[in-house]
This record gives structure tokens, C-alpha cells and sequence, in this order.
């Protein structure tokens, strides 16, 4: 009994300390229209792989410069561009992963390109722990190539938290976010809260809205004409605990934002371990 308890109690102190290191940080990437996601507190259990593909549309996007190739800020335009993301996650405890992202483009005269690499751990509070809310801790840090984004060394600090109502699913995730290299370098930490409220109508079908913004720097926000801010109403389909699937379409209200995309997210759960780690969840966002 002894044993047990001092396990527990280094284990709630590593997952404690963890979290303070990552909060301690303040740096993060934007999720921009490359991976659409609002993430939800459960981690991937260990011995399982969670892998996903983010297709996102941009139907009516930036535009080039006339005579240009270009946008303004010497990126290509995202407007009818193609925008394909794998995700590979691997769990590591009950309480931590690792994730790892692929994110290229596509669109008309330029071919399929790579556009960057992300790599983001998180933790999250154990189940022991007994809290009413479900909370986790991601930090991603990644580079892409400067034709894509002004901003080629990124790093996020995510923290998640949700909570599950009966029929009802609320999750908030108020990302900090800081460049390493590129224009926004001067701008510090910038704050870009995503928010998911959603209703189980059915066992299979969950329809939600999702909202993505990027205010701009702590304590000085854009005006609102240069905020981004993105609503996406969603369907997630509840097949299998092994998939997850979601649909979406998004609607920019703002001049800084892309005006209309379409994403679509695919993920299957691989198993090493020949069962379920107690605890985990099966439908990890």
C-alpha cells in the first residue's frame, strides 16, 4: 500500500511539474487552415497510434498581387488551394503523447508541395485526479517554408479544457502563440482562442459549432477588421471508438480572414497493446 501511494504521488508530481514547465513557456504556433481543430483534453493511450488526415479547402482565400504570383506579404495565395495534413499521434502514459504533423498544399500551377513539419507534446490531468473538468497541456513548435507563412519558426503554448454534459460538449482552447523568425517576431505573444460546443442528436451524429480566432498581441488586440475569426458549423461522425471523422464548413467575417473553407478530418486509432488502457479515451479530439 505504501508503495502504491508513493507511486501515485510521483506520478501526480510529474505530471504537475510538466505542466508548469509548458505553461512557464511563452511562445505558440497558429493552426491557420492547415489543421482545423479544436482540441479536446483526453490524450492517446499508450501503445496506440492515432493517425489523421486534415483536408481543407480554401474556397474563397487570399489573392495574389496583380502581376504577381504573390500576396501582399510575399506568400502564396490560399484562395482554391488544397491543403493536406497528416497527424501522427503516439500515445506515451495515460496522461501524455506525442504528435507529429506533415503539412502540405496543393493548388492550380504550383503542384503538391511541402509546406512544414510541427512536432507537439501534451499532458494531461489523470483521471485519479478526479477534476470536473477535463484538462491538458500541448506545446507545439515547427517550422514552414517562407513562401507559406511570414512566420517560419513557430511555438504554441495550448492549454484544453472541456467538459462533457449529458447530450452536450463544451471545450476551450485559449492558445498563446509567439514567432521565432519572420515579421511577427516583434509582436510577442499573440492570443488565439478556440472554442467547440456541440450536441450528441443521435449515437453516431454530433452536430457543433466551432470558432478560431487570432486577436493579435497580449494587452494591444487588432482592430476588428484585422482579427481573424472563423465560425464552422461541424458534424462529427461517432462510427467506431477506433475512428474519428468531422465535416465542416467555415465562414470568415472579417477582411484579415480566409472567407469560406471547407475541412474535413479522418483519423483512425491503431492499437498495439491488444486492448484499451483504462482510463483512455476512445474518442480523442
Amino acid at each position: 500500500m505504501l508503495k502504491t501511494c508513493n507511486w501515485q504521488k510521483l506520478t501526480r508530481r510529474s505530471v504537475f511539474a510538466t505542466l508548469l514547465l509548458f505553461a512557464a513557456t511563452k511562445c505558440i504556433f497558429a493552426q491557420d487552415n492547415y489543421e482545423i481543430q479544436v482540441y479536446g483534453s483526453e490524450t492517446v493511450a499508450p501503445k496506440t497510434t492515432m493517425v489523421e488526415l486534415h483536408s481543407n479547402f480554401t474556397v474563397n482565400g487570399s489573392k495574389p498581387m496583380p502581376g504577381s504570383r504573390y500576396t501582399a506579404d510575399g506568400t502564396y495565395p490560399t484562395n482554391h488551394a488544397e491543403h493536406e495534413t497528416v497527424e501522427i499521434t503516439q500515445g506515451l502514459t495515460s496522461w501524455s503523447e506525442v504528435g507529429f504533423y506533415i503539412f502540405t498544399s496543393a493548388r492550380s500551377g504550383q503542384g503538391i508541395q511541402w509546406v512544414g513539419d510541427h512536432i507537439r507534446p501534451r499532458v494531461r490531468v489523470p483521471d485519479s485526479w478526479h477534476w470536473p473538468v477535463g484538462v491538458s497541456l500541448s506545446m507545439e513548435l515547427g517550422y514552414a517554408r517562407p513562401r507559406f507563412a511570414g512566420d517560419t519558426w513557430t511555438w504554441e503554448i495550448r492549454p484544453i479544457v472541456d467538459k462533457q454534459i449529458g447530450r452536450w460538449y463544451f471545450a476551450v482552447n485559449p492558445a498563446l502563440e509567439r514567432s521565432f523568425h519572420g515579421p511577427s517576431v516583434s509582436q510577442g505573444v499573440a492570443f488565439s482562442p478556440n472554442v467547440k460546443v456541440s450536441y450528441d442528436f443521435t449515437r453516431v451524429i454530433t452536430g457543433g459549432l466551432e470558432y478560431y480566432a487570432a486577436y493579435g498581441r497580449l494587452g494591444e488586440f487588432y482592430d476588428f477588421h484585422d482579427q481573424q475569426q472563423q465560425f464552422f458549423p461541424t458534424i462529427d461522425l461517432n462510427v467506431s471508438p477506433n475512428w474519428e471523422i468531422n465535416f465542416g464548413v467555415g465562414v470568415g467575417p472579417t477582411a484579415s480572414t480566409d472567407h469560406l473553407i471547407v475541412k474535413a478530418i479522418v483519423g483512425r486509432r491503431f492499437d498495439w497493446s491488444g486492448h484499451h488502457e483504462p482510463g483512455s479515451s476512445a474518442n480523442t479530439q
